[in-house]
């Protein structure tokens, strides 16, 4: 006989998901739902395949990244890369006459292809909200503070947030270089983290001492506190009227709402925060908690994704990474799923199912199994907490 090298194997990044895992799956989603409705934000879904033409251009996802299929008609589709560009096409559609601000809020499944040794999975499940029509900082408040309860909520350990802006940076290393090509490779480094790298790009820079010490002094304001930071980038925004200081300004305004909403203690600011996806235009953020170093949730400002659907619009929101939460937090310790079962046989089937049905009613797990196909009547009794028997010349016994 040959033998099915692919019977019990997945593709590349992909996983399946056992039982407990699946209980706290469902134990955050429902949190998730019930504070994200308290909040005011109405729950919405999206078809998992999106055409390439539009959702795959506008996520901003590397294009090696995508899932690309063609349809029954022979139009390029791509499964969906992230949720926050199928909500922006709707708010530009279904929903364009909607008053504003839209509060639209989703959990769905993601898929991102992944290199053999990424070691990344392929399909991910994410909840996340998105404000959408605020063009004011208290929008950006508002997201983060969001997001900080779900995580509270959800059981994460130590939560804290890093907190930068893109516009800044952006503007920032354009008044240095003029280059955009440079601002754009300065921006990966820093995505990266690549401290040592940045300085040796920075040598090679045809650039005065003046800038290049600037330059430096930014990647290592990695390493500076809130206080320190806010005193540096004073220096930087000078007092003129350039896109610079009206960042400067717009982030000093944030740390004193989010000082007023009581979150400042678990805020880092860091300038050199630069997310990999290109619409950001603001503000950015990540979520951290327990023992993982790296993020369990992000977001940020996209006021020109909007666009690309013909309705200019400003737009913040966030998104949090259940099988990266999970791996945070700690998980409560496995238990059996049903707490009852109802051992019967063919004579007391009526009588049974009636009991199993009124003991549900009651709120009750009740596994309702025909003695005969049950293999080690031992083993299937350990797996609950009561055992009913409706069993020939057997009433009801316990």
């Amino acid at each position: 006989m040959m033998s099915q090298p692919y019977m019990f194997e997945k593709p590349l990044g992909l996983r399946d998901t056992l039982p407990q895992a699946q209980k706290e799956i469902s134990r955050l989603e429902m949190i998730f739902q019930r504070e994200l409705q308290r909040w005011g934000y109405d729950f919405i879904k999206t078809p998992a395949l999106e055409y390439a033409e539009t959702i795959g251009r506008a996520s901003a996802i590397a294009d090696n990244r995508l899932f690309k299929f063609l349809d029954a008609e022979g139009h390029p589709v791509v499964l969906r890369p992230d949720m926050t560009t199928p909500i922006a096409r709707i708010a530009a559609s279904s929903l364009r006459e909607e008053p504003l601000p839209l509060r639209l809020a989703y959990t769905a499944d993601l898929y991102r292809s992944q290199r053999k040794e990424g070691g990344h999975p392929s399909e991910f499940e994410q909840t996340g909200a998105e404000l959408i029509g605020d063009a004011t900082p208290y929008a950006d408040v508002e997201v983060i503070s969001l997001m900080m309860s779900l995580l509270e909520k959800s059981g994460l350990a130590s939560v804290r947030l890093a907190v930068g802006h893109v516009g800044f940076v952006n503007a920032f290393f354009y008044d240095m270089v003029k280059d955009k090509a440079i601002v754009n490779h300065l921006r990966n480094l820093l995505y990266s983290k690549n401290d040592v790298g940045f300085h040796d790009y920075v040598a090679t820079l045809h650039v005065t001492r003046e800038v290049a010490s600037l330059l430096n002094s930014f990647v290592d304001s990695r390493r500076m506190n809130n206080a320190e930071t806010l005193q540096f980038l004073e220096r930087l925004a000078g007092t003129s009227s350039t896109p610079v200081h009206s960042y400067y300004q717009n982030i000093t305004e944030l740390i004193h709402l989010l000082k007023l909403d009581n979150l400042d203690a678990q805020i880092d600011l860091d300038i050199t925060l630069v997310p990999h996806l290109s619409y950001y235009t603001g503000f950015v953020f990540q979520g951290f908690g327990g023992k993982l170093g790296f993020p369990v949730a992000s977001g940020g400002r996209y006021d020109d994704l909007l666009a690309k659907f013909n309705r200019p619009c400003p737009a913040t929101g966030f998104g949090i990474r259940l099988d990266r939460l999970m791996s945070a937090i700690t998980m409560p310790a496995a238990e059996h799923e049903k707490k009852c079962a109802v051992i019967y046989d063919r004579e007391n089937a009526g009588n049974a199912m009636r009991y199993a049905a009124e003991e549900r009613e009651k709120g009750r797990s009740v596994v309702l199994q025909h003695a005969e196909g049950i293999d080690t009547l031992e083993t299937f009794e350990q797996q609950f907490e009561s055992v009913t028997y409706f069993l020939e010349r057997t009433e009801t016994e316990e």
